[in-house]
Formats: structure tokens, C-alpha cells, sequence
């Protein structure tokens, strides 16, 4: 009988979170009764699919990150802290190589989306299984237009095959890794790791997302991720 793939998280909470205005990074502040990152990881740690996760978040905030959010959480699951790079990008090669190759199948996702749905990371997790990576997406719900540096539309794009990703974003180890270094080699910044992937050639699965599964950036959002998370809401 084989061997089920061993599987991981890579959660990427090394963001400065600018653009929030807040004093305090916005994977730390406090959304309903946790912060923002306990969220996201209570639910990987109830994922039966993901065995350990890795929280890359950045250097000097281990201390804090062990005291105030992985500690009270009391997660069922090993944590293991990662410090961040200058870039999301570097931060989630930084989680890579931090696995140390122990696992068949990562999960990456955004540690500042913390409405994911359990569900979503198994079936991302199981559907990249299947195809080599997976990601998270929701269809356009406005049309989508092409500028160019004078703001003049050059294209309308087709919304019926627009779609807006999300995380995670599941893939082998072996593919994502050899694509990030990839990327570095040829000094690329991709807009998501699932890009990286692309831009090998390789295939990427996308499943249908969930319109909750903001990502807290801005003010707007944190208010839109509370509402979400009231009783009136039913989420």
C-alpha cells in the first residue's frame, strides 16, 4: 500500500502591514477574540490533512509570536517559527527550505487571511495531489480592463475566464521549490507563488474559492472580516 504524502503549512505572516496604518502589525491585531493570525492557524491546526505548520513571520518578532499567539492558541500541531525575508517571496522560500524536504505536499497560505475554511485547505491539499498545484480562486464579479500607462483601456478582458485567486496555494514540494528557484536565478518577482509555477510550465489546478476568504490589508477590510465573523452573519 503507498504511503500517503506528507503535507505542511507554510503560513507567510512576515508582512510590515503599511498599509493598515495601524501601530501594531495587522497579523497581530486582535480580530473579534484572537488576533488575526490565531485564526488562520486554529484552523490548519484543525485540518486533519496538514500534520505540522510553519509560521514564517518577521525575525525579531519570535519572542512575541511564541508568548502572545502560538502559546495560548494550545495547537494540537507542531509549530515551527521562520524568520522572513525582505519579500513575501522570500519569506515563503525562507518556509521551504525550513521543511528541511520532510514533506511530499505544502500548503501556502496568506497569514492574514483568517476566515479560510477548513474544507478549502483539504480539498486545495487533495486537488494538488492529483495535478502537482492547486490554488484557491473566485470568478470576476465586475469586468476587468487592461490599461496602459496613461490609463487608456488597451483590452477588455473575457470575465467569464477571469479569476481571483486566493490561498492556499497547494503544490509538491520538489515543483514549488524548483520554481522559487527558479525565479531567483532569474531575478523574478512573481504577484503569487502559483505564478512561479506557471512560468516553469507547469500545470495549475484552480477550484472554486470562498468570498469570505478575505485577505486583511487595509481598514476596509478588517471591518469586512468583523462583520463577517458576527453571530448575525451565520459564517
Amino acid at each position: 500500500m503507498d504511503r500517503p504524502n506528507r503535507v505542511a503549512a507554510i503560513i507567510a505572516a512576515a508582512g510590515e502591514g503599511l498599509r493598515m496604518g495601524a501601530a501594531q502589525r495587522k497579523q497581530y491585531m486582535m480580530l473579534g477574540s484572537r488576533p488575526v493570525l490565531a485564526h488562520v492557524m486554529s484552523a490548519f491546526d484543525k485540518c486533519d490533512i496538514i500534520e505540522e505548520m510553519f509560521l514564517v513571520i518577521p525575525e525579531a518578532d519570535d519572542d512575541f509570536c511564541r508568548n502572545e499567539i502560538v502559546d495560548p492558541l494550545r495547537l494540537s500541531k507542531p509549530i515551527h517559527l521562520v524568520s522572513g525575508g525582505a519579500s513575501r517571496q522570500e519569506s515563503v522560500y525562507n518556509g521551504l527550505k525550513a521543511t528541511e524536504g520532510r514533506f511530499d505536499i505544502v500548503a501556502i497560505h496568506d497569514g492574514v487571511r483568517p476566515l479560510i475554511k477548513i474544507e478549502k485547505i483539504a480539498e486545495c491539499v487533495r486537488t494538488a495531489e492529483k495535478y502537482g498545484g492547486c490554488i484557491l480562486a473566485v470568478p470576476a464579479n465586475d469586468t476587468v480592463k487592461t490599461v496602459d500607462e496613461h490609463d487608456r483601456v488597451v483590452v477588455t478582458m473575457k470575465r467569464h475566464m477571469i479569476r481571483m485567486a486566493q490561498t492556499p496555494q497547494a503544490f509538491y514540494y520538489n515543483l514549488i521549490l524548483g520554481a522559487h528557484m527558479a525565479a531567483q536565478e532569474e531575478n523574478y518577482a512573481g504577484t503569487d507563488d502559483a505564478e512561479l509555477v506557471e512560468m516553469c510550465g507547469e500545470v495549475v489546478k484552480v477550484i472554486t474559492g470562498d468570498s469570505h476568504n478575505i485577505k486583511v490589508t487595509t481598514p476596509e477590510d478588517f471591518k469586512v472580516a468583523e462583520a463577517l465573523l458576527s453571530p448575525q452573519s451565520g459564517w
